[in-house]
């Protein structure tokens, strides 16, 4: 099944001519075209992924272990993600919430900083970024890049794909574990927030190289040691400061095939994680209310049929 009603030029955010009816987009603000380095830069990334598990795969099982331990459930959670070209695939983390946790909330949504379902342990492990090392699971098995956009649930990115503008064209590129926009930015909590990630994301997309890669993978390095700031991040020559584009959000009361649109400061919620969790998010407005708080599981089938690809220049 597709979340995503008919297949969608990522180089252009425009619906591709199909036997079903165009769906709505936002208007398209820039042309993205991904940089040559993309064409080799998978193979770095498995052989690096590959390097990293060596010393990683104790780790992971000790986590688990750990995990186990201090709270019911399994130690590695398990969630469908929006990947290159829209392919849906299995994310792997390590658990830092009750196994319960969309069920109480009536479903899944974005998790703030006060997220009463993180766990103690989940939050040191959220802290130290130790929860993400089962993803380089996912980057040997070439679902993601070790460094790129956040990859997103389905349920989310069937809504925001409609109300940021050029936010299908992240999808041109494999997903990562770190980027540029997950060290400059706070995890996801509203549009705005989300239409400052998109910026930095297709920055990326347009410029990435392997001394871009380095800086970012040293910078997220240092989080696990609590040096990662915005002096580190200056040094690097990584800052960057996002200004909101000059696109409205959707209107007060627009409604998607989702829920309605409440306000520009809204939470969403029907979708769940932002990349560091499963939770629940804290909105200071209105929130965005799904129809449905029990959306059907997608399968593992082709989120965008006949995504076409831009081609590196």
């Amino acid at each position: 099944m597709s979340l995503i009603s008919g297949p969608v030029d990522v180089s252009s955010g425009e619906p591709l001519a199909s036997g079903s009816p165009p769906v709505a987009e936002t208007p398209s603000i820039r042309d993205v075209r991904p940089s040559p380095y993309f064409r080799w830069k998978g193979i770095m990334d498995r052989a690096l992924a590959g390097m990293l598990l060596l010393p990683g795969l104790p780790i992971i099982g000790l986590l688990m272990i750990a995990v186990r331990l201090t709270s019911r459930g399994p130690g590695i959670y398990r969630q469908v993600r929006v990947g290159r070209d829209g392919r849906l695939f299995t994310l792997y983390k390590i658990r830092t919430m009750n196994h319960d946790a969309e069920q109480r909330t009536g479903g899944a949504v974005w998790s703030g900083p006060d997220d009463q379902r993180i766990t103690a342990l989940g939050r040191i492990l959220r802290k130290l970024h130790l929860d993400e090392l089962p993803q380089l699971l996912n980057v040997l098995r070439g679902d993601m890049s070790l460094v790129g956009p956040r990859p997103e649930r389905p349920e989310f990115v069937e809504v925001l794909r409609k109300a940021v503008p050029d936010y299908v064209k992240r999808l041109c590129v494999a997903p990562g574990v770190t980027g540029l926009a997950q060290v400059n930015l706070p995890p996801d909590s509203d549009l705005q927030s989300v239409h400052r990630k998109v910026a930095l994301d297709l920055e990326y997309i347009e410029r990435g190289s392997l001394g871009l890669d380095l800086r970012l993978l040293f910078c997220t390095s240092l989080r696990l040691f609590k040096l990662s700031g915005d002096p580190v991040i200056r040094w690097l020559r990584l800052e960057r400061k996002p200004a909101l584009p000059g696109h409205p959000p959707l209107g007060t009361g627009q409604t998607t095939s989702l829920g309605t649109y409440v306000s520009p400061d809204t939470v969403l919620s029907g979708g769940n994680g932002n990349g560091n969790g499963n939770g629940s998010g804290n909105g200071s407005a209105a929130r965005w209310t799904p129809r449905d708080a029990s959306h059907p599981k997608p399968d593992e089938s082709i989120l965008v049929d006949g995504l076409r690809k831009s081609k590196p220049r």
